[in-house]
């Protein structure tokens, strides 16, 4: 007989009154380290004590590389259609309804222009949230078409990657634009206009075999997984332990394919920097007028 006896059973405050923390006040990384949200919103989405960067999307990058937070937004009204009429556990056209639905995007990809410390830039950023910011043809389409704004007008593009590859559900049209987006590039080099491809976590499949390796100048943020196919794909493909780090951002720099990797509290001042050397800008004029 134990000595204490429970007068009542279990907690008795009724469902409708109990009292939940709301989401969204903390974020732990994958190292265990936790942060206030908004303390993790001042520093550009990354964890201060061990510097993860924390995967975000367009709306996040246009408030940091857009002066004043200022843009006018490229094609937005672009969305993809079931061509193929494709079905596997659910419709395509229901997958695309649920992604626009829950993200609030039309696709993968959003393209604007804006200043960036005082000067004309155009942005296309990929939205992994939307479908794991698979590339079909409106990410393909809308990169072109910023290509084309930036070829007309004179402007400097920046690519933002953040995808798991090609959209399966649009099979070969997907593939298309592979090819579409490189001739596009290619036309902007010719021209002498110049193209930065930032790579962030991740940057896999199609988008790393066409327009995300295809930069004037190749950059990363820290720690972004970077390649084709995934590392467990070609352990099992090739047999063989993989180095390790393999495919982080870091690895991909030591092997040559970036030409650096910035913080992303960095990543205005850098690009700008590149932008200025390339284009012969003064820099600290510009800075001092956007201050």
């Amino acid at each position: 007989m134990p000595w204490f006896k429970r007068t009542k059973k279990g907690i008795q405050t009724p469902t409708e009154d109990k009292k939940d923390v709301p989401k969204g006040l903390w974020y732990k990384s994958p190292t265990g380290k936790i942060i206030d949200s908004e303390e993790l919103e001042k520093n550009f989405y990354v964890s201060p004590e061990d510097g993860y960067h924390v995967r975000i999307g367009s709306k996040e990058y246009f408030e940091i590389l857009f002066d004043d937070n200022k843009f006018k937004e490229l094609d937005k009204n672009l969305t993809s259609q079931d061509t193929l009429k494709f079905e596997d556990k659910k419709k395509y056209t229901d997958r695309l309804k649920e992604a626009q639905d829950k993200t609030g995007l039309k696709d993968a990809i959003r393209c604007a222009v804006g200043k960036s410390m005082g000067e004309d830039l155009v942005i296309a950023c990929m939205d992994f949230s939307f479908i794991g910011g698979s590339m079909g043809s409106v990410v393909g389409e809308k990169i072109a078409r910023a290509a084309d704004y930036s070829l007309k007008k004179k402007i400097p593009l920046l690519i933002i990657s953040k995808s798991g590859g090609a959209r399966m559900m649009e099979a070969a049209l997907s593939l298309m634009q592979l090819a579409k987006t490189s001739v596009k590039l290619a036309q902007l080099s010719d021209a002498g206009i110049p193209y930065v491809s930032l790579c962030t976590d991740p940057t896999t499949g199609g988008t790393t075999a066409s327009f995300a390796m295809l930069g004037d100048i190749n950059i990363s943020e820290p720690g972004a997984l970077i390649g084709f196919a995934g590392p467990r794909v070609v352990r099992d493909t090739t047999g063989k332990e993989l180095p390790e780090g393999f495919q982080t951002a870091e690895f991909v720099m030591e092997h040559g394919f970036l030409d650096f990797i910035t913080h992303r509290r960095d990543l205005k001042r850098r690009i700008n920097l590149y932008l200025d050397l390339v284009l012969n800008r003064p820099l600290r004029e510009k800075a001092e007028k956007s201050a």
